[in-house]
């Protein structure tokens, strides 16, 4: 599962700073397999905040976490409003080249609000 959050802070070097913190404690929790901070290319200005992990409950885990509550819940707060968590449909098996196609974990009723 990859999760991306987008930012475009106004202070870059005090967006780092939160950043460092918050992939350092995302990082170490069970079920990370990694944590990275990207910046665009274009213009310098947007970042990216993207952490793979093994499910989708480490993940949510993760965000129970007191120091990624303490660490990281403040800079994910400031992402933009745009969808972020993705899970892998298609990929290639390195040894073979194969394309293996996954069915996914979305839960057909994921759209349902509550009981009927």
């Amino acid at each position: 599962m990859l999760v991306v959050t987008r930012h475009r802070p106004l202070d870059a070097a005090g967006f780092l700073e939160l950043a460092a913190r918050a992939i350092q404690a995302l990082s170490a929790q069970p079920g990370c397999e990694s944590a990275e901070v990207l910046r665009d290319l274009d213009i310098g200005a947007e970042y990216l905040l993207v952490t793979r992990w093994r499910d989708v409950g480490s993940y949510r885990r993760a965000l129970s976490s007191f120091d990624v509550k303490v660490s990281a819940v403040g800079l994910l707060a400031t992402s933009l409003d745009q969808p972020s968590a993705f899970e892998a449909r298609l990929s290639v098996e390195p040894d073979t080249g194969a394309v293996v196609a996954t069915a996914g974990d979305r839960a057909p009723d994921a759209d349902t609000a509550g009981p009927r």
